[in-house]
């Protein structure tokens, strides 16, 4: 057993010592702390762009939180939103909201003396930041797609059945965070009954999506879920359940390694619940909690024990048949930008958000032009898994105010930017995460600028290629489903991963080792090159690749792009 199941157990249902350390001089939080803070939704972390400085004049880090709600889905009112911009300018060493790959925002730089303000005030927004971080089931994600089709309120429904069948229990965060009083249970009522004393071996990913449009990057989940339509397309009839996805790597731990999820069953809407509760139960059960925390995800007991182990652990436990699962067909892996109409006289507007950072800048007030937005037009948001935002529920008649007030702030609309750019994806990495060991979104600029040369010179500006820049091997911005990939591995040097499937089907491979930073897009040069000669019709960059390999590019010298 691992050192942070020892925790766990001994936490008193997340409990431990919290509250007592917050009532505390220390600019941190013990060791202990720190790991159960992770299911509350919080990180310790320090500036590590102030590391050197501050070690010179011999004192400590600069040690901050960073802080992550649970938002089922990514759907919030005005009043939420508003909330998480106040926040931001209060208690952020930054000021900004940083929208994540699942649905939920992230303030970074909260300093522990604001810590308590913080999360009080995300609670009573009535939201939570209990499992948005830890090991339990974490945000579950949902296709955002705005429609006033029923099977799109009927997704949103399972999600949030699913997301209140499988959320922690404890009393801890309203005794910690709302200063509540402890919970007297009867005597054989467990706090935890689904997570018990120990909770899950790792942390748990959900998706939900509908069949042909993997928005979400279903395949990249523990449990991916895609929706079947009846045939007239307006009703969920059932889904097809895919386990053993997940991302993160060690890159120097081969036992470790990327996975994309395999078809597991197929059932009927109304056992939903039933039968992904009695998945992530067999997990609890069965998963690695010994030495190396890295081979507790799902996927490696999955890939260990293969999926008729699994179905038959699944079935004895709800006492029933699976069926097989259906082969599933996809259209499109892009993201739900620009108008859209969502009923009569409503819609929608997807925004692009570069690495989900809402911020203002010189050039771009976009942190300001939303809030006045959200103030004055009342619209619903809802939260992309690829960072970006869809405000809901604006008037017809109100469309031309909304855009006036996005130009006036400098904020570009979907159609003004390249296909590359909306595309392109990038974790956080520096300064603030302390598992990044080179830089991500602070690159992503100029990266994609560069790709965005590129395409131009090539004539692919209208190809819809994904690019994902990872800090570091965990791989948060799912970078080994994308078709172009950078995964960091020392400062200013990273690994090339291509043929990674347009919709995310797929894993991409490691092209090129340690490559530095400012020769990274000519790196992929040669290969894109020789897809603007040979690919097939209607044949991807990610499809070409995987066609023709790339050991025949392995000699070939990068040209300067």
């Amino acid at each position: 057993m691992n050192a942070v199941e020892i925790v766990k157990r001994e936490s008193r249902y997340l409990r431990g010592h919290i509250k007592e350390e917050l009532q505390n001089d220390a600019p941190k939080f013990s060791e202990e702390s720190v790991q159960i803070l992770k299911f509350h939704g919080v990180y310790q972390q320090d500036d590590r762009d102030l590391r050197p400085k501050l070690k010179k004049e011999g004192k400590d880090r600069h040690w901050m939180m960073m802080v992550r709600a649970r938002i089922p889905g990514g759907v919030l009112t005005p009043e939420q939103y508003l909330t998480f911009d106040r926040l931001a300018d209060r208690y952020s060493d930054y000021g900004t909201l940083r929208l994540t790959d699942r649905q939920t925002i992230q303030l970074h730089g909260v300093v522990k003396s604001h810590l308590k303000a913080t999360i009080r005030s995300i609670h009573e927004a009535l939201l939570t930041t209990l499992g948005a971080c830890g090991d339990l089931v974490r945000n579950i994600v949902c296709c955002p797609a705005p429609g006033d089709d029923p099977y799109r309120a009927e997704l949103r429904e399972d999600m949030l059945a699913l997301a209140d069948r499988l959320g922690a229990r404890t009393n801890a965060p309203y005794e910690i965070w709302l200063d509540g009083e402890p919970v007297e249970l009867p005597e054989l009522q467990p706090e935890e009954p689904l997570y018990k004393e120990a909770y899950l071996p790792r942390k748990f990913k959900i998706a939900l999506t509908p069949e042909g449009d993997n928005c979400v990057d279903v395949y990249a989940n523990d449990v991916g879920l895609v929706a079947h339509l009846d045939d007239g397309r307006r009703h969920v009839v059932g889904y097809t359940i895919l386990i053993g996805g997940g991302m993160g790597r060690a890159a120097h731990d081969g036992h470790t390694y990327p996975r994309v999820a395999s078809p597991f069953a197929y059932v009927p809407r109304e056992r939903l619940v039933d039968v992904v509760t009695a998945i992530v139960t067999v997990y609890r059960d069965y998963g690695h909690r010994g030495e190396n925390r890295r081979l507790g995800r799902m996927k490696y007991l999955v890939e260990e024990k293969g999926i008729p182990w699994f179905r038959e652990a699944v079935e004895h436990r709800i006492g029933y048949r699976l069926a097989e699962p259906r082969r599933l067909v996809w259209e499109t892996s892009e993201d739900h930008l620009g108008w859209q109409r969502e009923e009569d006289g409503l819609s929608g507007l997807g925004l692009f958000i570069p690495s989900g950072r809402i911020q203002d800048t010189e050039a771009v007030r976009l942190k300001s032009a939303l809030r006045d937005i959200v103030r004055e037009f009342r619209p619903s948001i809802r939260l992309t898994a690829q960072q970006n935002i869809i405000l809901s529920g604006i008037r017809d008649e109100h469309r031309p105010d909304v855009e006036k007030r996005l130009r006036e702030a400098g904020v570009p609309l979907p159609a003004e930017l390249s296909t590359v750019r909306k595309n392109a994806m990038a974790c956080v990495a520096l300064p603030t995460c302390g598992l990044a060991v080179a830089e991500a979104e602070r690159i992503l600029p100029d990266v994609v600028a560069a790709f965005e040369r590129l395409f131009e010179e090539l004539g692919l500006s209208e190809e819809a290629i994904t690019i994902r820049i990872s800090g570091c091997p965990n791989g948060c911005s799912r970078p080994y489903v994308g078709e172009i990939a950078f995964v960091g591995r020392t400062l200013g040097k990273y690994e090339v991963y291509l043929g990674g499937d347009r919709f995310g089907t797929v894993l991409s491979e490691r092209f090129r080792e340690m490559v530095p930073l400012n020769e990274l897009v000519a790196s992929v040069r040669p290969v894109l090159e020789a897809y603007v000669r040979e690919r097939g019709p209607g044949e991807g960059f990610g499809a070409f690749v995987r066609r023709v390999g790339l050991a025949r590019f392995q000699s070939v010298e990068p040209r300067p792009s």
